[in-house]
């Protein structure tokens, strides 16, 4: 069984009317923050973006985003800082249901943690109290052209084996190769899943999905309907989910294990 929460399409299409959210989340306030910041703030000015509120999540309350916003560097669109540990804020503002969630949207980052398997692993040990939940390393290499596990049990992929730009938003044809992108990180972990070898029961893939002026976003909704798939899983059985946070490009994986 796997479970692709993505879209379809491999092309990257600036939207001709706007994209309406409700709250952004931007996950850190440093330099890649400050930078998904200014980027929102462009596209909410040129009316390419709509958003009820920019959030952006840092420990550090005198972040570059809050030094930037002192000096009006994001004009008039609605951000404000939150000080907070990602973790935390992530767990309160996925708690809300689905409808609550329709329009929101995560920003993360190149560098975070993998908050979405942290997450899952929070709410599966609330939802199973007296089963063992923890993350496994893979029993098979994913088939990427790089590829690392971590000593914490995660492993983390590429299509490129060059270094790529932050801003770069994925295009059909890879500005490294100056090819056509003939990859895509979703489908190939789908395949990857659905691989007997690799041993797993299911899979939650979160597709960061560029949507305007450079920006990569998960739906906030897609992200707590795992939660729902996880619970509607886990029976009594042992169970290894495999759950990615992934770009067309590049991925974070984990294997969620419920025994």
């Amino acid at each position: 069984m796997a479970v692709v929460i993505s879209g379809d399409s491999l092309a990257v299409v600036e939207p001709r009317s706007p994209l309406h959210f409700g709250r952004v989340v931007v996950i850190g306030g440093g330099c890649y923050g400050a930078w998904y910041t200014q980027q929102l703030s462009r596209a909410i000015e040129r009316g390419a973006v709509v958003a009820r509120e920019i959030i952006v999540v840092d420990h550090n309350q005198h972040c570059l985003v809050t030094e930037r916003s002192g000096h009006g560097a994001y004009g008039s669109a609605p951000v404000r800082v939150v000080r907070a540990e990602w973790n935390d804020f992530v767990a309160d503002w996925l708690s809300h249901d689905l409808e609550t969630l329709a329009h929101d949207t995560m920003v993360p980052s190149p560098l975070m943690p993998h908050l979405c398997l942290d997450w899952l692993i929070a709410r599966a040990r609330t939802r199973f109290p007296d089963r063992h939940v923890s993350v496994q390393p893979l029993r098979e290499t994913p088939p990427t052209p790089w590829e690392r596990a971590a000593p914490d049990g995660r492993h983390y992929v590429s299509f490129a084996t060059w270094t790529c730009p932050v801003n770069c938003i994925e295009p059909a044809r890879c500005p490294a190769t100056r090819d056509v992108r003939d990859w895509s990180m979703p489908v190939a972990l789908e395949r990857f899943a659905q691989q007997p070898r690799t041993q797993v029961n299911a899979s939650l893939i979160f597709h960061c999905e560029h949507r305007a002026y450079g920006v990569g976003m998960i739906d906030a909704a897609r992200i707590a309907a795992g939660d729902e798939l996880l619970a509607s899983w886990s029976q009594d059985a042992p169970l290894r989910i495999l759950v990615g946070t992934v770009s067309h490009c590049h991925g974070a994986l984990g294997v969620l294990t419920v025994v």
